[in-house]
């Protein structure tokens, strides 16, 4: 917690979320612990009533498929404009919160849009171990690019 808050910087609130209550220990100014499973959908919308806005958020909690998945479809949604989700410990190639990720990544390209889907999310990344998700700072409104010129010009 410490270290988030050093990296964010001392205006930052650092919030934690683990389901060992003694891990409150690590309250202080500028970080809150909470306390509860992140797979459990009450336990998020209590969260999301007590914390006024969410900018990043760091999934480096259970490694169980429901967990992630759990804490992505609760948080996301909540998550400002132009916010960041990062879910790191994505192992192996069958790993389950990656599909979910691959299934979810297709509906970017979703044909006849802008889909709710398209209109929140901006970009989908994935790396060695961990899945970035980026929320638009704007939401998207067409999916069409504008026209300029009428003929495609070769490089000469």
């Amino acid at each position: 917690m410490d270290m988030w808050r050093d990296y964010f910087g001392p205006s930052s609130q650092v919030y934690g979320v683990d389901i060992e209550p003694a891990c409150r220990v690590y309250d202080k100014e500028g970080v809150t612990v909470f306390i509860g499973d992140q797979a459990d959908p009450d336990f998020w919308r209590s969260f999301l009533s007590a914390v006024p806005q969410v900018d990043v958020v760091i999934d480096d909690g259970g490694h169980l498929t429901h967990q992630q998945v759990g804490t992505f479809e609760s948080v996301f949604a909540a998550l400002s404009p132009g916010g960041v989700y990062i879910c790191e410990d994505i192992h192996g190639i069958s790993n389950g919160f990656h599909e979910y990720m691959c299934g979810l990544a297709r509906n970017i390209n979703a044909w006849g849009g802008p889909t709710g889907f398209q209109r929140a999310v901006d970009s989908i990344h994935m790396y060695p171990f961990m899945t970035v998700i980026e929320r638009r700072a704007t939401p998207l409104t067409e999916m069409t690019a504008p026209k300029h010129g009428t003929l495609w010009q070769p490089f000469l």
